[in-house]
């Protein structure tokens, strides 16, 4: 088994906001990755005192652990009771119910021998690898399905968020784990998966580059840094911002890749 993962800043001197781990039990039997894409709040109240940092730290490490040590436990679950766990972290000095609370997008991915089970929440990716070659994209594509306009301002974007309609983020609300793109695909039929913060994923979806299938040919041949720099460079080149339009010139970008 061969896993990768890199993980860049958007900006220097900036916290990362993605988060990203894998997990292989003691049992050797099985194992997972947990990718995470902290929601850049703006300027202004959240109703909360911790950064998307702490956030995403404290949600990863209860993902981690749950995933890799409840096999009885399906992913939304698992999601669920992660979103709890972090909440209760924080629910005392913190105004949850703000809509601007820290949040993140998720991809949740454990295997067996047996099998290969998925959740997707919000616009991170994951890629599933055939051993015929075929690349699938299994995606959250509620983003793409809003009206026109609908992010065209915070203020906007937050009747949105989280809601009936809308857009949804791993927040404070454990019910939202059954809005998540969740499957599972028998595990002889699969020999690699990847996981890409939309940083990472611009390579296709934002630059064109390559389809899917092209983008997990560069994760396998250069790693997923090698994805990164190729991102960093077209962003770089973009200068009159043809394809970043009102998108951030350098976002947060984090991939993993398992060769299974």
């Amino acid at each position: 088994m061969r896993i990768e993962l890199a993980t860049a800043a958007g900006l220097p001197g900036r916290p990362n906001e993605d988060w990203a781990a894998s997990v292989l039990p003691a049992s050797g039997q099985g194992g997972g990755l947990v990718l995470l894409d902290g929601v850049t709040p703006p300027p202004g109240d959240d109703g909360c005192a911790h950064s998307v940092p702490w956030f995403t730290a404290r949600l990863g490490g209860a993902l981690v652990e749950l995933s890799g040590s409840r096999r009885d436990m399906t992913l939304r679950e698992i999601l669920a009771e992660s979103i709890r766990r972090t909440a209760d972290a924080h629910r005392s000095r913190c105004d949850l119910s703000h809509v601007r609370t820290p949040q993140a997008t998720v991809v949740l991915v454990r295997w067996d021998e047996s099998e290969i089970e998925h959740l997707v929440l919000s616009d991170s990716v994951l890629l599933l690898e055939s051993t015929e070659g075929a690349v699938r994209a299994l995606l959250d594509d509620r983003l793409d399905r809003l009206p026109p306009g609908a992010l065209a301002s915070e203020e906007t974007a937050d009747t949105y968020r989280n809601a009936e309609g809308g857009f949804f983020t791993a927040a404070a609300d454990p019910a939202v784990a059954d809005r998540a793109v969740a499957g599972r695909t028998p595990r002889a039929g699969v020999r690699a998966v990847a996981a890409l913060t939309d940083g990472a994923s611009r390579w296709t979806d934002m630059f064109g580059e390559g389809d899917w299938a092209a983008c997990l040919g560069v994760l396998q041949k250069e790693g997923p840094q090698g994805l990164i720099d190729r991102v960093r460079t077209l962003e770089d080149a973009d200068t009159d911002r043809t394809h970043l339009r009102r998108s951030k010139r350098h976002d947060d970008a984090t991939a993993v890749y398992a060769q299974l």
